[in-house]
């Protein structure tokens, strides 16, 4: 573990079903680096992914820790679930595997709580949605996270998820304007399932979305992911 001080720097990647993303944070989760994106290899294995992530460290410069969001269940840095992924990333432990390949401390969560922790305020309940590949979620109770809540995967509307409702595939067959108002239900949805006192929506297909949105609804830049990557290494 590196000691806290003025100059340590974050490596931030993201890994969504579609691109790996990765920026470079100073210790107050400052940007100091553009984005970096590089496409999502097809199949998405781990050790392929990891070469991804290899390849955009280079392009970030000297950084003295990791932040990973992953898009699935995490568990002391091992991934269990990867939908939208690789079957072989279940039971994988990307932390231990990463660090030894950049040889510096790495800590792993879901992407969307990652996201999450880049826009809540930490003031009452707020939840976090992602719209990209998948659907993913975060809750957080005054800025305290509940783990492992995977809303994309549960029953949503005529038998589907919220994820077979609302993932890009659904959104690519059946366009904008019918995902939309399935996206204005889904909210509807989620404020009787939560009582949030906010909802932020992100992700990649988060400027597709149209509908009028609630006062207590925002939409955040795709950034966020990354963003909250600072938030891995706070005590």
């Amino acid at each position: 573990m590196v000691e806290e001080n003025g100059s340590i720097r974050t490596l931030s990647v993201d890994i969504g079903g579609s691109g790996v993303k990765a920026m470079l944070l100073d210790i107050k989760g400052n940007p100091l680096t553009e984005r970096a994106r590089l496409d999502t290899p097809q199949p998405a294995k781990p050790e392929i992914v990891i070469n991804v992530i290899n390849s955009l460290a280079d392009i970030q410069g000297e950084f003295d820790r990791v932040s990973v969001g992953f898009p699935g269940v995490v568990r002391g840095g091992v991934t269990e679930t990867a939908v939208n992924l690789d079957p072989d990333w279940i039971g994988f432990d990307l932390a231990t595997s990463l660090s030894k390949r950049l040889n510096k401390p790495v800590r792993v969560i879901n992407d969307a709580d990652m996201q999450g922790y880049g826009a809540i305020s930490a003031k009452g309940v707020e939840l976090t949605i992602t719209l990209g590949t998948g659907f993913g979620s975060a809750l957080f109770v005054d800025g305290k996270l509940v783990p492992n809540l995977e809303m994309g995967h549960h029953r949503f509307r005529k038998g589907e998820t919220y994820e077979q409702q609302l993932g890009r595939a659904t959104l690519d067959i059946i366009g904008d304007k019918k995902w939309n108002g399935r996206l204005s239900k889904a909210i509807a949805s989620l404020e009787n399932l939560f009582n949030y006192d906010y909802l932020y929506i992100g992700g990649g297909e988060a400027a597709r979305v149209k509908i009028e949105l609630p006062g207590n609804v925002k939409i955040i830049p795709n950034i966020s992911g990354l963003l909250g990557g600072i938030a891995l290494w706070r005590n």
